[in-house]
């Protein structure tokens, strides 16, 4: 089976929503998921979910606990780093049928990973193996490598009307 690259980019909510559908529908498929989150480092809702099924997908944080926003710190930067490490030892190791870089246009977008390093992941993917990159503001060189880019765009959002995010729906 040959495999794709995705991009779920924009503006909008859903972008890892998205990839979480597809990494639990892949797993109910007897795939395996790897999904390395960037920039990320809290502990979010759907994270307890996916515990249950350890055995299928495989989750790993490859950002601090806090919110980034502004400069990244050298600390922020050596975790992305390790996270892109990991990212590639994960695609070489022909254990995963799905590997998903959440986030992985905002690491770029923050210095954390250089444009060049998503490019070089596209380049280097397996056949068989589907990548899933998430994260608003892709850059153009990016969605021209994908085969399929999907773009999260807000209509309405209760956000705008104050609601704060809410544990188990944004969080």
């Amino acid at each position: 089976m040959k495999g794709y690259v995705h991009i779920y980019t924009g503006d909008g909510k859903g972008k890892t929503t998205a990839a979480l559908g597809l990494a639990i529908r892949a797993a109910g498929a007897g795939l395996q998921v790897f999904l390395a989150q960037f920039v990320k480092g809290k502990q979010y809702s759907e994270l307890n979910a996916l515990k249950r099924l350890a055995d299928q997908i495989t989750v790993e944080q490859y950002g601090l606990p806090r919110f980034l926003n502004g400069k990244p710190a050298a600390s922020d930067i050596e975790a992305a780093r390790n996270g892109l490490e990991r990212v590639k030892s994960s695609m070489q190791s022909g254990r995963f049928d799905v590997i998903i870089v959440d986030e992985g246009n905002v690491a770029v977008t923050y210095g954390l990973l250089s444009k060049q390093d998503l490019l070089d992941l596209i380049a280097s993917k397996p056949e068989a193996l589907e990548l899933v990159i998430t994260g608003r503001d892709a850059l153009p060189e990016i969605i021209d490598k994908a085969d399929l880019v999907t773009e999260m765009r807000p209509v309405k959002h209760y956000y705008n009307k104050g609601v704060n995010a809410r544990v188990g729906i944004e969080k």
